[in-house]
């Protein structure tokens, strides 16, 4: 079946299901913090459920190089590292340095060594092409919603056979299941999850949380003999 394609849901969620998972792993003080900071900024984190999807990722991979795309004030960042092997290095990169001042702030306040986190002032796509090919196990993408595709691309040289893209907002405020809505963000959006999808090399999943979570592994594609 095609994401345009309907499914019977028999059983839909409701709103006190969605909210008890997305509280299901809570949230502590460091994060609320996070969170009150992102407020005065005007950042908008990934939500609990996203972030727990996050560390359960950096998880289960046992990930020791990560690529943030969209530093924020550290709700995301500290969700991944709280995932990742205890010598684990998260590379954020932002636009914005001073999101990245309070984003270290969190980050001492959450009690993460400084060598653990490599932060880059700079647009995503002046600084991608700089890290090392097939060096990350993951790549959190949560930037400009125009340049996914980019993201994507960038991701795909980057992650070692077996590491995982992740894309926050998939959903885009419900506009992207809603094929009306044609406005530039939530087109790209919705042709990146066509292109994850039915990508040979990528196993892929769309996960109802938050916004919606996007995520793929890369596949290890076998040498010819």
């Amino acid at each position: 079946m095609s994401p345009t394609q309907e499914a019977v849901i028999t059983t839909p969620i409701k709103p006190a299901s969605w909210s008890y998972a997305e509280a299901f792993v809570p949230e502590d003080d460091v994060l609320a913090a996070a969170r009150s900071r992102a407020d005065e900024v005007g950042v908008t984190p990934i939500s609990p459920g996203g972030g727990a999807a996050l560390r359960f990722l950096a998880s289960a991979i046992d990930a020791r190089a990560v690529v943030e795309i969209g530093t924020g004030t550290g709700v995301s960042g500290v969700w991944l590292m709280r995932g990742m092997r205890s010598d684990g290095i998260l590379t954020s990169v932002d636009i914005e340095a001073e999101h990245q001042r309070l984003a270290r702030e969190t980050f001492a306040e959450a009690g993460l060594p400084s060598q653990r986190v490599r932060t880059i002032a700079g647009a995503a796509l002046d600084v991608l092409p700089r890290l090392t090919d097939g060096h990350y196990d993951l790549v959190f993408a949560d930037g400009d919603k125009a340049e996914y595709a980019a993201y994507l691309t960038e991701a795909l040289r980057l992650l070692r056979p077996g590491g995982i893209v992740a894309f926050d907002n998939a959903l885009w405020h419900d506009r992207v299941a809603d094929p009306a809505q044609r406005d530039e963000e939530t087109v790209t959006i919705r042709d990146l999850g066509k292109a994850i999808a039915e990508h040979e090399g990528l196993v892929s999943a769309l996960l109802p949380v938050g916004d919606g979570l996007l995520v793929a592994k890369k596949e290890w594609i076998a040498e010819a003999d």
